[in-house]
């Protein structure tokens, strides 16, 4: 576990290095943000592109001396993050960045297949309509997905990035707004070990070709296709983070230092 504050809650000031960018310090929030969304929306952001692993330890001394904030909005910050299950709250001002419960997943990845599969039918309804705004988003999507080989991106970060906005799009353009939030909470909780999936799994151009054919599916009006083809790619995706496993992270966190 690495200790992101190298000290105690209770006492010294703590320093936060992890030896990037991420470390360095900040000179507070910008006008017209709040310090307590500006620390959270960083401290998020550092979560989510892995400067900050499951298991790194934070103080709230710590981060207010990072941002440059009272500790008041640091707390505000953290236990938003706790509230969206992305850090752990313990006595004295202590912090801890959620570990990855693997045992969990079993459950989101379920939840995600059923909000796409019910998303995806109304999709084909919708488009089966015409409306304008599902004609956009799928024209944009085959924009980026339906792409030779030679045009597709390589690097892994780039493309769950991509992939998580594709799934988020397809599921907007439902026009549920509560299955969309729905959905956003569950990606947030997954989004570490997705990420880490394509960073060291062999999902890139699986995940190419499974977003075409769905997108045709679709189009074609084949909506239980359409509907079994997002269940299939749901269930890759949950495979690879299952071979992903435990240890893979552990090697994440020896090559962070």
């Amino acid at each position: 576990m690495r200790d992101k504050s190298l000290s105690h809650p209770d006492d010294a000031e703590p320093r936060v290095d992890s030896g990037g960018a991420a470390a360095m310090p900040l000179r507070g929030a910008p006008d017209g943000v709040s310090r307590a969304d500006f620390v959270y929306a960083r401290l998020r952001e550092d979560i989510f592109e892995l400067r900050l692993l499951p298991g790194d330890r934070l103080t709230e001394t710590g981060i207010a001396s990072r941002f440059e904030v009272s500790r008041t909005p640091a707390r505000e910050a953290l236990q938003r993050l706790q509230g969206d299950g992305l850090m752990r709250g313990y006595v004295r001002g202590g912090w801890e960045v959620a570990p990855i419960d693997f045992s969990r997943f079993d459950d989101l990845y379920e939840m995600r297949e059923l909000i796409e599969t019910f998303a995806i039918r109304r999709v084909c309804d919708r488009y089966a309509r015409r409306l304008p705004d599902v004609v956009e988003t799928l024209d944009a999507l085959d924009a980026l997905w339906n792409v030779p080989p030679a045009q597709r991106m390589t690097d892994g970060r780039r493309v769950a990035e991509h992939d998580e906005a594709f799934h988020l799009a397809l599921v907007d353009a439902a026009g549920n707004e509560e299955v969309s939030a729905a959905l956003r909470r569950v990606t947030d909780r997954i989004h570490v070990v997705h990420r880490l999936g394509f960073i060291y799994g062999d999902r890139v151009g699986d995940t190419y070709d499974e977003h075409a054919a769905l997108l045709a599916a679709i189009r074609g009006g084949h909506c239980d296709e359409a509907a079994a083809l997002a269940s299939r790619h749901v269930y890759r995706c949950r495979a690879e983070v299952c071979k992903l496993g435990a240890q893979r992270l552990e090697g994440v966190r020896f090559a962070a230092g």
